[in-house]
């Protein structure tokens, strides 16, 4: 398969990746658990962020590649030669008053050889396809400036996990911008299995950052409160599915607390405290 994103789609900070030729490697776009190469990125997926319960079971990713027109999910595998090179995965969502798309970053995993060799830029980039996949099957009044937003939750950095710290300054180099997580208390729902819930007392939210890349707005260092309110109510949008009712109920995911819409909002580089 041809790669779905070109050089302009390349975020700030990955235009070293243009230099690399894209031609030996091998794209596959999987939008089915029934794909013949569902299992592979799944597995390699679940091989890396199983362990630390960061990936979701296969029946939630079942349901979710079934969510209906105005949601977008994908996992896109890349070989060489038939070698594993990356794999990531997203969802691709219209807002709820269908002006605009929420791209939410699950998971990205670059082979240790595929490293520094430019392909991690280009695995960021292809969640824009998705944005305009999901365009295509929601038309909007002027579909093609659609604003697109790409948005990942990203744990603070701990001392004692340094992998957190250097997943945030690769979304720094890039050019993603975090939202002023002393404005924004924005929470994870609980992940865990419902019978681990109930066993220890109700769902516990996780404290998470959101980091961003607001397609052709890079250069913007701030962001309005309804827009903020706009992308975290998509992102729980895209979450509601697997979740129990009163476990997304639980006061850290209100957006009561949120800033007014007109309020201004900093956007900081991903590694300031």
């Amino acid at each position: 398969m041809s790669w779905p994103v070109t050089t302009r789609d390349l975020a700030p900070g990955d235009a070293k990746s243009a230099s690399l030729d894209l031609s030996h490697f091998d794209l596959v776009r999987i939008r089915s658990t029934h794909h013949p190469l569902f299992d592979e990125a799944y597995g390699r997926l679940w091989q890396e962020f199983g362990p630390r319960d960061e990936m979701e079971q296969r029946e939630v990713l079942e349901r979710r590649f079934q969510l209906g027109s105005r949601f977008y999910y994908e996992m896109a595998l890349v070989r060489a030669d038939g070698d594993f090179m990356a794999v990531r995965d997203h969802t691709a969502a219209m807002t709820r008053n269908n002006l605009g798309v929420v791209v939410h970053l699950s998971h990205n995993l670059v082979a240790p050889q595929a490293r520094r060799t430019g392909l991690a830029g280009w695995m960021r980039a292809l969640p824009i396809a998705a944005a305009f996949g999901c365009i295509g099957a929601n038309p909007a009044p002027l579909s093609l400036l659609t604003p697109i937003t790409l948005l990942a939750e990203m744990e603070y950095a701990q001392p004692n996990d340094p992998t957190s710290a250097i997943r945030l300054q690769a979304y720094e180099r890039a050019g993603f911008r975090k939202i002023d997580p002393q404005v924004i208390h924005f929470f994870q729902p609980d992940f865990r299995p419902p019978d681990v819930i109930d066993a220890t007392g109700g769902a516990r939210p996780l404290p998470f950052q959101l980091i961003v890349r607001r397609i052709h707005r890079e250069d913007q260092d701030t962001i309005c409160g309804a827009e903020v309110r706009q992308l975290v109510e998509t992102l729980y949008d895209i979450y509601r599915p697997q979740f129990r009712a009163a476990d997304l109920a639980h006061p850290s995911l209100s957006l009561d607390g949120y800033p007014a819409d007109d309020a201004v909002i900093s956007l900081l580089p991903p590694t300031q405290c």
